[in-house]
């Protein structure tokens, strides 16, 4: 397993942008699937983004489609969540995953179950 460190929340207005980081420890950091999630008070822990190790293949839902954009730079072992356009309905907590390999079937890609590795969270606030 990695342990992994999420930075980068904050509190924004509603328009503005802000771009999460998830940091990896371990060597072989290139060889996981990353997936960002989100849990606003009350409510389950959603799927916001994930890539591959390769960086190649992106999946989003469409809440954040359009807006949201995951990217990885696997020389700094480190993911990024570039959020803009953000909304009040984003505020929530965030949190990166990653597992070993990567799935042939899409829709594993949004599943909490799917991953094993979790950080700590980063809280995002969008004020209106």
């Amino acid at each position: 397993q990695v342990q992994l460190v999420e930075s980068g929340g904050g509190l924004v207005q509603a328009g503005a942008s802000l771009r999460l980081s998830c940091a990896a420890s371990g060597r072989t950091f290139s060889t996981y699937t990353v997936g960002w999630f989100r849990q606003a008070p009350g409510k389950e822990r959603e799927f916001v983004a994930a890539i591959a190790g390769s960086g190649d293949n992106t999946y989003y839902p469409d809440s954040v489609k359009g807006r949201f954009t995951i990217s990885r730079d696997n020389a700094k072992n480190t993911v990024y969540l570039q959020m803009n356009s953000l909304k009040p309905e984003d505020t929530a907590v965030y949190y990166c995953a990653a597992e070993p390999g990567y799935w042939t079937v899409p829709v594993y890609y949004t599943q909490r179950t799917s991953y094993n590795s979790w950080g700590q969270g980063t809280q995002v606030t969008v004020s209106s």
